[in-house]
């Protein structure tokens, strides 16, 4: 039986990298995987899967607007469904995830942000943590050496930015990976 999976973590754990290990890891036995990420994420150019590592690899584009249930064939010629950039999806789109998985035997495999910088959870990612069969944090580290769970958006001095829209895109000029300690602490 498919699963619904969420893979999650602060900025720089790993998790495109992960994801198109997954892929990799598909397609070198013969299966056929169809990779998604946010069409409103340009950091690297539009409609690509992108590694800090340097790895790359083209995507489809999803947005409010995509249908994910009217994209994939009932009978689908693909083993695995890989969402990057998850915390993007709204909860509708989750569910149709959720329901590729049980009735169509299809996994869906979702990597994402739990929370923005003010510690508040992403609507994909609250449907997600409410719907995914199995959820996985991926782990990466603060500059203090501690477990980093929080996602710290910054200004042009480095200081702690705590007011402003959810998404804002901007990598690491404009976001940091840190622990609960020193983001209270910022």
């Amino acid at each position: 039986m498919a699963k619904l999976f969420f893979r999650y973590a602060a900025m720089n754990a790993g998790k495109s990298t992960a994801l198109l290990q997954v892929a990799h890891n598909y397609e070198e036995r013969g299966h056929r995987v169809r990779i998604f990420t946010a069409g409103m994420d340009d950091r690297y150019g539009r409609g690509y899967v992108t590694s800090r590592l340097g790895p790359q690899r083209v995507a489809e584009l999803f947005d409010a607007t995509t249908d994910f249930l009217s994209l994939i064939p009932v009978q689908p010629d693909i083993a695995c469904l890989l969402v990057d950039e998850a915390q993007f999806l709204s909860a509708d789109q989750v569910w149709a995830l959720h329901e590729l998985a049980h009735m169509r035997n299809l996994p869906a495999i979702c990597y994402g942000l739990r929370t923005d910088f003010r510690g508040q959870l992403f609507p994909g990612s609250a449907a997600l943590l409410g719907l995914a069969d199995e959820m996985d944090e991926m782990k990466t580290i603060c500059d203090c050496g501690r477990k980093a769970t929080m996602n710290m958006r910054v200004d042009g001095s480095m200081r702690r930015v705590t007011e402003g829209a959810q998404v804002e895109i901007g990598g690491n000029a404009r976001y940091r990976a840190v622990c609960g300690r020193c983001f209270r602490a910022a």
